[in-house]
């Protein structure tokens, strides 16, 4: 895995912590360096922090975007909602705020790292009206064209998919497709099934495959006719 970190100190304890817990990590402290390693030596893994000397981290991640789809946790001090929301946007699988321990970013990692091999255990394709979501090509077309989906937005979808008509809490989504072990924040989740909408071609207030339970949770089911 790559880390990216300016500060030597936490650069130092993260690759510290994390050794001590069985990965091999490389480590940058700018974005041109990590580009350049990502493209090089493809990392299974990156590790971002924001405040970089060079590049500012989002266009870091946009760059990883346009060029590789390599899972990518965002490390930082920033914890405003709105940066939150384009971070995940730009394309981020994860976000974790400083301080945190080396535990913590360890389980992050493994959560990001199953969810990005999901479907090699033999999980079943699933199908709901013309939607058909396939754990194990990792794609998802709707009435036979393929929708593009973030690695989370897949995620989210099977996850709903797989329970067809069942009402699932966000705290339960923020647990099962986060990772989140005491459940997350509903804007995150709220987020994401915003952008699922829009690729499914319906809206909250004229929805087709998700719809809100007020106070109970989401759930999918297929179009009435």
């Amino acid at each position: 895995m790559l880390l990216v970190e300016d500060d030597p100190n936490i650069r130092a304890g993260l690759i510290r912590a994390l050794s001590e817990r069985g990965h091999a990590v490389s480590s940058v402290p700018t974005g041109a360096q990590a580009l350049h390693l990502v493209m090089s030596e493809h990392p299974d893994l990156v590790v971002l922090d924001l405040g970089l000397p060079d590049l500012d981290g989002r266009e870091v991640l946009a760059m990883l975007r346009a060029v590789d789809d390599v899972p990518v946790i965002v490390a930082t001090a920033r914890d405003g909602d709105p940066e939150i929301v384009a971070v995940l946007e730009a394309g981020a699988d994860d976000y974790l705020v400083k301080p945190f321990s080396g535990a913590q970013l360890h389980a992050r990692i493994r959560a990001v790292l199953r969810r990005a091999g999901a479907g090699e255990d033999g999980d079943q394709a699933v199908v709901v009206g013309g939607l058909r979501v396939d754990p194990r090509s990792r794609e998802a077309t709707l009435d036979g064209t393929e929708l593009e989906l973030t690695p989370r937005e897949f995620d989210l979808l099977y996850y709903l998919a797989a329970r067809p008509g069942q009402v699932v809490s966000k705290r339960e989504l923020s647990i099962q497709v986060w990772q989140a072990p005491y459940g997350g924040a509903d804007k995150t989740v709220d987020v994401h099934l915003s952008w699922l909408r829009r690729k499914l071609g319906e809206t909250a207030q004229a929805p087709r495959f998700l719809h809100t339970v007020r106070g109970v949770g989401v759930k999918l089911s297929p179009p009435s006719r």
